[in-house]
């Protein structure tokens, strides 16, 4: 394969990635500078290091303090942030990366390949996935301003692995990194829009401008491109309880607020000073315990993929088609290297007398199925009540098991103590992250099938790009034949924000660099 030389891509999309009108997931921007954005968030994060832990909200704090090589565009495509460039080897074997020049940490020292290195060199330990891939990887010093991931093996998907916006590979000073206790870094110093100034425990987290940013000069394309400090302040407040974040939101105490329940938006949306944004949140599953019971067999699979009517799932879990979309894609649309139409067709199925016979061919003779679920993820304990019907009207007998989801996630790995479990999962950006999928990872639901496995050995030392997704389409495919698991479609998540802020964004998480408050 001759060396691809992947640089910037300049992509200004008008419609927002996932949404359902033009202007969902966005707000616009006047240009207004000053003032503090007063944030309503979910959960006080256990760290500010991206490194070390997978909390959403490390990253969706962490993001506007520290920076990586590369980042995903609005297409979801690995671009560069960073790096002003980067280069496969014909091999893909390794990645030359090459460094912007100039760029300032917030101590005022400028990031430099030593830096760059001792960053990911911790990363790529203490990232599962990074440690998992690149186990026998290195990152080298080429020069001050170029940097080389050395592979054992070809790893096409290499760069989508080092974009992940979960547990992220933050680049920080060299010397921070050297001081690092296990626990996490103290120092959290970055190279973004925005540096910590106060973080009082369970109350709020400050970031301030950083007057010394240095932007990318392309227009603003997902995480990458033009990020302005636009607002002096960014102050996330502590919030767990959504309704005291939507009370907040409406007396003007906060300037945005997440996570408000579908419950709320109708108050949002008859307010004239308040906007809802729509954004993509995850995707909804039941997941089968493929090692004991019926549903080691392959046709109890199937039976109960005809049994249940996805589209009252839904409904159920969401309450609006607004805040859902059928979706067969195990990587929806908005992910333009991946999406495949493989599997549609067996997603479209929905016959209960075919799946009444089916389930005897597996051997079903009026035992009870037990159905592990949580009241703490209403969605989850929904789908579980419309699976259990839509059994009963097949003969199928079946109870809800509920617990804590602290106790779920115990109890889930014993093989023998359930049959099916719905499950909701964070937005995957590769293959890889899908974890019901590969067999060797003993994820709950215990995969076994060696041609899914031998179909993901094969995507990740794909010759190329268009090879890559030629091969997920065939493994889709395949996944809708083994049913590891049922997709009933992708959700979305709600913001609220008040007239006055533009240029707020939704993308894998809040983007508050570009925006503005107006008096």
């Amino acid at each position: 394969m001759k060396k691809v030389l992947i640089s910037f891509l300049i992509v200004f999309l008008l419609v927002g990635c996932g949404s359902s009108s033009d202007d969902a997931g966005k707000s616009g921007n006047s240009g207004e500078k000053g003032g503090t954005l007063n944030i309503a968030y979910m959960a006080q994060p256990p760290t500010l290091d991206p490194h070390v832990t997978v909390s959403v909200a490390t990253t969706d704090i962490g993001r506007n303090i520290f920076e990586t090589l590369l980042a995903f565009n609005e297409r979801n495509e690995a671009a560069p942030l960073l790096a002003e460039s980067f280069e496969s080897s014909e091999d893909l074997k390794s990645i030359t990366f090459k460094l912007r020049k100039g760029i300032k940490f917030h101590n005022g020292k400028e990031m430099t390949a030593d830096d760059v290195v001792a960053s990911m060199e911790r990363w790529r330990v203490l990232n599962g996935k990074a440690n998992t891939y690149f186990s026998n990887s290195e990152f080298v010093k080429e020069d001050d301003y170029t940097v080389v991931l050395k592979m054992d093996k070809p790893f096409t998907i290499a760069k989508y692995i080092l974009s992940t916006n979960i547990n992220f590979a933050a680049i920080m000073p060299k010397e921070v990194i050297e001081n690092a206790p296990k626990a996490g870094v103290k120092e959290y110093i970055g190279t973004g829009p925005f540096k910590l100034d106060e973080w009082k425990q369970d109350q709020y987290i400050k970031l301030v401008k950083n007057e010394d940013y240095q932007s990318p000069r392309s227009e603003p394309d997902g995480l990458v491109g033009k990020k302005e400090p636009m607002v002096d302040e960014l102050n996330f407040h502590m919030v767990p309880d959504a309704s005291t974040r939507t009370a907040g939101i409406q007396t003007g105490e906060y300037d945005a607020a997440l996570q408000i329940p579908y419950d709320n938006v109708p108050a949002i949306e008859s307010d004239g000073n308040l906007k809802a944004i729509t954004h993509p949140e995850g995707f909804s599953t039941v997941v089968y315990n493929k090692r004991n019971g019926i549903f080691s067999n392959e046709k109890a699979r199937q039976a109960l993929n005809l049994a249940v009517d996805k589209k009252e799932v839904m409904m159920a879990a969401f309450t609006d088609e607004k805040f859902y979309t059928q979706e067969h894609g195990l990587l929806s649309k908005e992910f333009v290297s991946w999406y495949s139409e493989q599997g549609k067709d067996k997603y479209d199925e929905y016959d209960p007398e075919a799946a009444k016979k089916l389930f005897k061919e597996a051997g079903y003779n009026g035992e009870e199925l037990t159905i592990l679920t949580t009241r703490d993820y209403e969605d989850q304990y929904q789908i579980g009540v419309v699976i259990q019907e839509n059994l009963k009207k097949i003969g199928v007998k079946s109870k809800l098991e509920v617990y804590d989801w602290a106790t779920l996630m115990e109890v889930r790995e014993d093989d023998k103590f359930y049959d099916l479990m719905p499950m909701g999962y964070n937005p995957v950006t590769d293959p890889t992250q899908i974890n019901f999928l590969d067999s060797r990872t003993k994820y709950t639901g215990w995969s076994n099938s060696p041609e899914i496995d031998k179909l993901l050995d094969q995507l990740m030392v794909a010759p190329s790009d268009e090879a890559a997704k030629e091969i997920f389409g065939k493994l889709q495919g395949e996944s809708w034949s083994y049913l590891p698991a049922i997709k009933f479609g992708d959700y979305d998540g709600v913001a609220a924000i008040r007239t006055n802020i533009e240029g707020f964004e939704w993308f894998h998480g809040p983007v508050l660099w570009n925006t503005t408050k107006s008096n």
